[in-house]
């Protein structure tokens, strides 16, 4: 069943389990995983009202530093914070120089008042907003941000919508798409939080080898043996060849960004 992200609901199956399969996969992770467009940044501080350059950002959930590498060149002095530890290691040989803390969303490890910017770039739904949403407003300066966005591959396109239906099939307590991102926004109200929202659609071109390198570092699919995986990952290099004979994929996502703005 596909997770209503954000919400409090978590994958489905041992969460755990699917957390800690990241580290295995570390490489394919960085490797394969797209990045975002610089239109999210800047989308990013217009709903904050406030630039990046020079603001203090915590990248949480920051995994392999696809993001806080981006953060980085927009020039924000950001600090990525990752609980696995394959993942934190990725993050050092990809972003050299980079700042990185182990901890997770739900439990800061930073002080009070210390930033400008809590950010989580799909990664929000591996937090417990109960937890995490008091931690990020509690670390949060005066007229600081929250800021969650997620790549969502666009299921009104035939072929990404198949794929979904056939991977939900054959595995349905572990499948997870990114459901309704923005419904976590429940959690923000007690805050006094001012929020505002933006979609953005955009599309990168890869071959089909990069796609299926995508889909095996994602939870539901690292988590399984290899006994078990390969063959599920077979399937969908065959589906995505017959789609694609030539080899490549125009794939379409949709990037869905909230911004939660602390009162000033």
């Amino acid at each position: 069943m596909a997770e209503q992200s954000g919400t409090g609901t978590r994958p489905g199956g041992d969460f755990r389990r699917l957390a800690e399969s990241f580290g295995g996969v570390a490489a394919a992770y960085d490797r394969a995983r797209p990045s975002y467009p610089p239109e999210l940044f800047d989308e990013l501080e217009r709903l904050a009202g406030r630039g990046l350059r020079g603001a203090r950002v915590l990248d949480v959930g920051a995994g392999t530093g696809i993001s806080t590498r981006l953060l980085a060149a927009r020039g924000a002095d950001v600090v990525g914070v990752e609980p696995s530890a394959g993942m934190a290691a990725q993050f050092l040989a990809s972003g050299p120089g980079l700042a990185l803390v182990r901890g997770t969303g739900d439990d800061l490890p930073f002080h009070d008042d210390s930033a400008d910017f809590v950010t989580y770039a799909q990664a929000f739904h591996w937090t417990d907003p109960e937890r995490s949403v008091p931690e990020a407003v509690r670390v949060l300066r005066p007229g600081g941000a929250l800021a969650a966005w997620w790549n969502v591959k666009d299921s009104g396109v035939a072929w990404v919508r198949a794929m979904g239906e056939r991977l939900a099939a054959a595995l349905p307590e572990t499948y997870h798409g990114y459901g309704a991102v923005h419904e976590f926004t429940s959690h923000l109200a007690p805050y006094g939080l001012r929020i505002g929202t933006a979609v953005l659609h955009w599309e990168r071109r890869i071959t089909v080898d990069h796609l299926i390198s995508d889909l095996s570092s994602r939870s539901y699919l690292a988590a399984l043996t290899p006994e078990r995986r390969e063959p599920l990952l077979a399937v969908e290099r065959a589906a995505l060849l017959a789609e694609f004979p030539d080899g490549w994929v125009v794939e379409p996502y949709v990037l869905h960004l909230t911004v939660a703005v602390t009162p000033a």
